[in-house]
């Protein structure tokens, strides 16, 4: 094999490094709740915060990692992440997005709420629409 060791684990056996990285996950989460202005959190918004501390966590390079330059996301995908395109807006954000439209009084913005970027090359990001409740992705 290629250096990678399994280690299947028995019931409650533990393991501590898997351990620490679900804490850093958890206490990720956690701040980003605490940023937010809601009450009450939707499920989809919660389910979308853990993917967005997921995109962040691989979007650095890890000190115990495979490679001391390259993140995972690099790795896998090849992308690097640009500042300028990615970090635009914070999770949470109310923002308006445009929708398609005809030349009629037919609104042309709609309110949603920014999730995450989607790290492709042109910058969009996924978002919460508020009309549909969906995830879409704009520029």
């Amino acid at each position: 094999m290629q250096g990678i060791n399994l280690n299947i684990t028995g019931k409650d056996e533990h393991v501590p490094e898997i351990e620490r990285f679900i804490r850093t996950v958890k206490e990720r989460v956690c701040a980003i709740v605490n940023t937010l202005l809601f009450e009450t959190l939707p499920y989809r918004l919660a389910i979308k915060i853990v993917y967005n501390t997921m995109f962040w966590l691989n979007c650095v390079p890890h000190k115990d990692g495979i490679h001391l330059a390259l993140s995972p996301c690099t790795i896998v995908t090849g992308l690097t992440i640009d500042y300028d395109k990615h970090c635009k807006l914070q999770f949470g954000t109310y923002v308006q997005v445009h929708e398609q439209h005809n030349n009629s009084m037919i609104p042309r913005t709609s309110g949603a709420i920014a999730l995450r970027p989607t790290g492709n090359a042109q910058g969009s990001y996924y978002f919460l629409s508020l009309h549909s409740g969906k995830c879409i992705v704009h520029n």
